[in-house]
């Protein structure tokens, strides 16, 4: 089998790998101004956006805020505090290819956002990126094992040194923060390094079925 070329984005090593990896990072320090943005525009109206945008579980008022609370935040601390996991944990999803990230940022939100809702105390407002960040963590832990990326483990291994207390979320141990968009957020991820994985061929395999020609 011929090597890769040394132009492949996806082979660890190359110029085109680490190219991806610093496009994939100014895109996602792009994002976090603007949830800066909405939440400075939030204090601005007295925090009415979170109960306007953020998920209210079983109530069908709180329903739009599957899609809307991740961009919503209680306070700058919630917020920086979500900034640096998202930037980081963004970039490594974000470099593997533009149109998986998409798909699977949406996977997250929809499962982690859905499992909020049915799942959640409905006296409570759920905002936040939290459930976004273990989607991604998700991601790229399941991607090392499907797709045998050793480089998404040591991402893994490297946030879980750095954030390895906060992967306690996923347990209800404090009533102030969503556990189950933490627990729905990392499922959502897993399914979204499955469905969205990368297939390997051979290039020089035939693609179609092998014919054996009669005897």
């Amino acid at each position: 089998m011929p090597d890769d070329p040394p132009g492949d984005p996806r082979r660890f090593g190359t110029w085109a790998f680490y190219a991806a990896i610093g496009r994939a990072f100014v895109a996602m320090c792009a994002v976090v101004p603007v949830l800066f943005l909405v939440e400075a525009v939030d204090v601005g109206l007295g925090y009415d956006l979170d109960l306007a945008g953020g998920i209210i579980p079983r109530r069908i008022e709180g329903l739009d805020g599957v899609f809307l609370s991740p961009l919503l935040h209680a306070d700058f601390t919630h917020l920086y505090s979500n900034s640096v996991p998202l930037i980081l944990l963004g970039t490594f999803v974000l470099a593997a290819g533009f149109r998986r990230f998409v798909w699977s940022t949406l996977m997250i939100v929809l499962v982690s956002g859905l499992g909020v809702w049915f799942t959640g105390s409905p006296d409570s407002v759920v905002i936040g990126a939290s459930g976004v960040i273990f989607g991604y963590l998700g991601v790229l832990l399941t991607r090392g094992l499907v797709e045998r990326s050793w480089w998404n483990f040591a991402v893994v291994l490297l946030v879980g040194l750095l954030y390895g207390w906060q992967l306690f979320g996923i347990l209800p141990t404090d009533e102030r923060i969503s556990w189950q968009g933490h627990l729905f957020g990392l499922v959502g991820g897993v399914a979204a390094a499955i469905i969205f994985r990368r297939r390997r061929f051979d290039p020089g395999e035939r693609k179609g079925p092998v014919l054996t020609p009669p005897v």
